[in-house]
């Protein structure tokens, strides 16, 4: 995790064009990855929610009030 922050930190002093760069190397690359990977990240995605639900630092949405909000962000 330590790694992580430190090429975050290092990002942001590039100027806006490079960062714009960057990003766009990054999506791309996860496009690459194989349906195995994208499962296992999309699992642990999963997990991830789940425990937050059951831990309380998350809350469950009715799906009715999902579907009027995208509605309303589509109109």
């Amino acid at each position: 995790m330590r790694e992580m922050a430190d090429v975050f930190k290092s990002a942001m002093v590039l100027d806006v064009h490079d960062r714009a760069a960057l990003a766009e190397k990054l999506l791309a690359s996860l496009e690459e990855l194989s349906e195995e990977e994208a499962e296992s990240l999309w699992a642990e995605e999963a997990q991830r929610r789940l425990e937050e639900y059951r831990t309380g630092r998350a809350k469950a949405v009715p799906s009715e009030a999902v579907h009027e909000k995208v509605e309303r962000l589509f109109q």
